[in-house]
């Protein structure tokens, strides 16, 4: 979830940085008397979509540290962070990546995995993960990270979120210009006022909640793959559905659910559309198929 949420964060806020940099230097300029030139607002909407997403995905090493307060482990200090540093290094090993980064920190019991490339990726494990699990069923969670990072997750999501951001920039724009030629036919003004400001910035989170609906739906498919991935670099499935077992155990056994595991399916409704990890259920139930 971590991994996924620092993604997010970072794109929203280099989206602004970007657009407010093409905009002075003139690329943001695809409107005038005559109207929108769609081809103009193509390329804007492009830059603005897909250096969002590449600039998070470069920086997304970076920012998981400093956010999360990982410690990198360069020597290990105790066995449990030898075990786990040997743990990634045989399953990056298995699946023919370089050995990444290996990193702890505090938090609740929870482990991601993020980096821009296959062979300099970081691993991290949480002290709640370690306390809160058998060894085998951390290792699986750690075969789970492994496959994220085997799969190119991190590439591939950045390449949906720049085709969403594209389309987010696109269609507010172009269409609040519509909107706004509209309301104001008949007036003797030329150019975008605020109206069209207004009506663009309602039409960017009105698209920006839908694009983010089918981000969510690609990152639940690529967790079902990263579930079956460690049941492969493990020779079973069994301590995977354990790990999961145990988090959704945690909601049933009334224990306050935390925030990370929220959006990894435990709750239902509309956020559902939203979560980036499918129910527990439906990944344990996935798993229990596995045959190799």
């Amino acid at each position: 979830m971590q991994r996924i949420a620092l993604f997010v964060l970072t794109n929203l806020a280099v989206m602004v940085v970007v657009g407010v940099i093409t905009s002075l230097l003139g690329v943001g300029n695809y409107g005038g008397p005559g109207g929108i030139n769609v081809g103009q607002l193509m390329v804007f909407s492009l830059v603005v979509g897909f250096a969002g997403a590449i600039i998070s995905l470069l920086m997304s090493k970076f920012m998981a540290k400093m956010s999360m307060g990982v410690k990198v482990i360069t020597q290990p200090a105790n066995a449990d962070e030898a075990w786990i540093v040997d743990t990634v290094r045989k399953f990056a090993d298995k699946a023919g990546i370089g050995m990444p980064e290996v990193g702890i920190y505090e938090g609740e019991p929870n482990a991601f995995a993020t980096g821009a490339f296959r062979n300099s990726a970081l691993v991290a494990v949480s002290t709640g993960l370690l306390r809160g699990m058998t060894r085998e069923e951390v290792e699986a969670v750690i075969g789970h990270e492994i496959s994220h990072v085997a799969n190119g997750d991190m590439v591939t999501m950045t390449l949906i979120q720049g085709v969403m951001n594209t389309f987010v920039v696109f269609a507010s724009r172009l269409l609040g210009a519509l909107i706004d030629s509209w309301l104001s036919r008949g007036n003797e003004r030329g150019g975008r006022g605020i109206g069209s400001f207004a009506i663009t910035m309602v039409l960017q989170v009105v698209f920006g909640f839908l694009a983010g609906i089918v981000v969510a739906w690609f990152s639940r498919r690529r967790e079902f793959r990263a579930d079956h991935g460690s049941a492969q670099l493990m020779g079973q499935p069994n301590a995977m559905i354990n790990a999961l077992a145990r988090l959704g155990n945690m909601h049933a056994e009334g224990q306050q659910m935390p925030k990370s595991l929220q959006a990894m399916g435990i709750v239902g409704g509309f956020g559902q559309l939203f979560a980036s990890h499918p129910p527990m259920e439906a990944r344990i139930a996935a798993l229990k198929d596995f045959r190799g």
